[in-house]
Order: C-alpha cells, then sequence, then structure tokens
C-alpha cells in the first residue's frame, strides 16, 4: 500500500467518507473478514452493521443484539460476520446479516474482551475472572485469575493466550490444557495487552500511567514511565519493529529492532493533536499508524517519513474506537457520541 502524505492534496482535502449518528457511544469496531462489511458495537444493545464500501448505500438500523450495552465485538474467524459480548453475559455469533446465534450465556456477568486468531479460527473472551476460548472442541475455560480479565490476546502461533489482570499476566496453553500457566508478574493493574505481531513480546499499559513489556524467551521485562494518563490502547505494527501507544498529544512509537528499547526515548512524529490519543491502531500491512482523540479529532500517521494528516476535525467527542480494514484501505471509527465513521484511503 502507497499512501503519499507529503502530497499536499492529503493535507488540504479530506478522503471520502461515510459518517452515521447512532445516538449511543461506541464500544469497539471491527471489519469482516471478507471486507465487505464493518460493524460498531454501541452501548443501546446494538450491532450497527454498515457496508465497507462509502459509495454503497447502508440499509435500515438494525434490531438490538443484546439486552444491555454491547462491550467487545471481533471479526468472526471462521465466517464473514462477527463475535460480540454484552453486559447481558450473552456471546453471540453475528451473520452479515444481523441473524444473532447464542455461544454462551453467564447470566449477572460481563463479557468485555474479545480477541481471535484468524489463521486457526479459535477466539477468546472474558468473563469476570476467567478467559473463554471457544474453537472446534466448543467452549473451555481457563482461570480464575488474580482479578478480573482486563484484556486478552493471542500468541502469534494461536496456541496460547495471555490475560492482563491485577498483578501481571498469565499466559495459557490452550492446545496442552494439563500445562500449568506461566506468571508474568508486576505488581499493579494491567489495563490493556497486546502480544507482537512476531510472538517475542507482551505489552500492557498499567494504572500507573505506564507500559510494561516481557520479553518472551529470557523471562525478561521493562518499564516505559512518563505518561500523562493512562494508556488504554497499544497496537504492535505489523513488522513488530514498533509498539505504538495512546495517552500522548502525538505518535509514540517505541523501537523494538535490534536489541530493543532499553536505553532509549521512544520516537514521536506527527502534527501535535487537539488533546490526547485515545486509541491507536497500526495499519495491518503497511508503515501507518490511525489515532484518535479525546477531541474526537482523527490522524493517519507515517512514520516512514514523520508525517501525519488529520482525517477528521476535532468535534468534542472523545474517539473511543478504530479498526483497519483486511486489505488496509479504509479505516472505520467511532466516538463517545455515536458517531460511526468510515474513511476511503484508495486513491
Amino acid at each position: 500500500m502507497k499512501l503519499d502524505l507529503a502530497n499536499p492534496d492529503w493535507r488540504t482535502t479530506l478522503p471520502p467518507s461515510r459518517s452515521v449518528a447512532s445516538d449511543a457511544p461506541v464500544a469497539a469496531c471491527a471489519f469482516s473478514r471478507d471486507g465487505k462489511t464493518v460493524a460498531f458495537a454501541l452501548g443501546d444493545g446494538r450491532v450497527r452493521l454498515l457496508p465497507a464500501d462509502v459509495k454503497q448505500a447502508a440499509d435500515g438500523a438494525p434490531e438490538p443484539a443484546h439486552q444491555g450495552a454491547v462491550l467487545s465485538l471481533i471479526a468472526d474467524p471462521v465466517g464473514d460476520g462477527f463475535i460480540s459480548g454484552g453486559d447481558d453475559g450473552r456471546l453471540l455469533r453475528l451473520g452479515p446479516d444481523g441473524a444473532a446465534t447464542e455461544i454462551a450465556h453467564h447470566k449477572g456477568r460481563w463479557i468485555d474482551k474479545l480477541a481471535a486468531h484468524r489463521s486457526n479460527g479459535t477466539f477468546a473472551a472474558s468473563v469476570g475472572k476467567m478467559a473463554l476460548v471457544v474453537d472446534k472442541a466448543g467452549v473451555r475455560e481457563f482461570g480464575p485469575h488474580a482479578s478480573t480479565v482486563a484484556a486478552i490476546d493471542f500468541s502469534k502461533d494461536g496456541s496460547r493466550i495471555a490475560a492482563a489482570h491485577y498483578g501481571g499476566v498469565t499466559v495459557w496453553s490452550i492446545g496442552q490444557v494439563t500445562l500449568p500457566p506461566r506468571r508474568l508478574a508486576w505488581a499493579g493493574s494491567h489495563v490493556a495487552l497486546k502480544w507482537s505481531t512476531d510472538g517475542k513480546f507482551i505489552a500492557t499499559g498499567t494504572q500507573e500511567n505506564d507500559i510494561h513489556v516481557w520479553r518472551i524467551a529470557q523471562s525478561s521485562d521493562m518499564r516505559m514511565a512518563g505518561y500523562p494518563a493512562k494508556v488504554k490502547s497499544l497496537s504492535w505494527s505489523a513488522d513488530a519493529r514498533w509498539l505504538y501507544t495512546s495517552s500522548q498529544p502525538v505518535f509514540t512509537a517505541w523501537p523494538f529492532a535490534g536489541k530493543g528499547p532499553e536505553g532509549k526515548p521512544p520516537l514521536q512524529f506527527g502534527d501535535e493533536g487537539a488533546g490526547l490519543l485515545t486509541v491507536v491502531a497500526a495499519h495491518p500491512v503497511a508503515e501507518f499508524v490511525a489515532g484518535g482523540y479525546d477531541s474526537g479529532e482523527l490522524q493517519l500517521g507515517d512514520i516512514k517519513t514523520r508525517r501525519s494528516v488529520v482525517l477528521k476535525m476535532a468535534d468534542g467527542s472523545a474517539a473511543s474506537a478504530l479498526a483497519w480494514s483486511p486489505d488496509g484501505f479504509r479505516l472505520a471509527a467511532g466516538n463517545d457520541k455515536g458517531d460511526l465513521l468510515v474513511v476511503d484511503l484508495r486513491r
């Protein structure tokens, strides 16, 4: 993919887009596996489905999918629909037409984190102190953990899951359930987690306004501090050379090529946005990163040229969700006010 952010057109003309008002906050968004549909998880129980093509007409409003707020949403790893979780304790599989099938129901508990491994068709969900893994064999439970699972992610090969909680991270082997879990300890609450795209590192954001990273092979760890707010959004570049983080006014990337970031400052680039980044999403293939601010501004950054451009001006409602299409030519975004945005970057 090639986008020239140095081109003056990028700095004066916004790309084609679709904007839909939903009147309910957006918790998450995702593109389907085939890239034809984009879904938004809403605070009133709906999962709103829109065509990924911004020129294609959008159909009418969908029926509610959950009996409460939708808290989590991912693309279905085995179909062209989606998986959603809500504060009603229901885990649902949604078809491309919005038809819902219940996978699990944990009454009185929240399903607020989801992760999937696309190549093996497995996905995971957090339910209180437990992590659920759903695959061809059915639904299995891993835990309990020291506290509520705050984030969850798969290893590169899909054979393990990592769950963040108070006191650190627990890593489970999902193929060999008799193996004891591996504990990665660090005091405090861990509120975000991302396994690196090369499988070598696990990074978390903590309650103490810093990030913590474990090097899996050597069992060593490192801490990066100095953020003005909690780092709730982490994203690794496709080649695992950079770890992007939220909670700064510009794009911030920690270098993980070579010996890693020990003793090095992060790379900060692009134009300062209106406020602090609340969510970041690295491009699935190229050297770009998208960022949404607490002011509502949306930017696209190019780490190679150290430039950024504004895709959406600030509107006062914090960006709450970002997602790239599988081919990387479309970007979906949602905010706390309930605006649903799909931007077409194919030029």
